[in-house]
């Protein structure tokens, strides 16, 4: 379960994305609520569980049974702005997103490299991460 918060929030870090051809998703429910109370702080202080989780979403690692789950959202949640996500999912992607961004720069490329490698995002990441940078977790 940790796991699949875990790895959400890696790649949703991703997902700073604004399209101006978005459908109404108004009325599409939310991701689950189920991983809103994991220790964030413990699994980006531990750099072997989060490379882990990086490693799953490259594709460079078998991924948990979570990790697969995971997998499945990371598309739609970058096309749409993690838009199904609820602000206590929105603040812990912050928080991993400027962990990896601060501490661990080189992962940080390799997820925008392998979820955006014509750079369509690019511009929206690093606003994403400067906006990060200036709020408190």
């Amino acid at each position: 379960m940790i796991r699949l918060l875990s790895v959400l929030i890696l790649s949703v870090t991703l997902v700073v994305v604004t399209s101006d051809d978005r459908k109404d998703r108004s009325n599409v429910p939310g991701y689950t609520t189920k991983y809103d109370n994991v220790d964030l702080e413990a699994i980006v202080a531990n750099e072997r569980i989060l490379r882990n989780y990086v490693d799953c979403c490259l594709d460079k690692k078998k991924c948990t049974p979570d990790g697969e789950v995971l997998k499945g959202h990371i598309k739609d949640a970058i096309e749409n702005e993690c838009d199904k996500c609820n602000d206590v999912q929105k603040k812990g992607i912050r928080k991993v997103g400027k962990a990896l961004y601060t501490k661990h720069p080189t992962w940080w490329k390799e997820l925008c490299d392998h979820f955006d490698p014509e750079a369509k995002y690019q511009k929206r990441y690093e606003k994403f991460i400067q906006d990060a940078l200036a709020q408190e977790d």
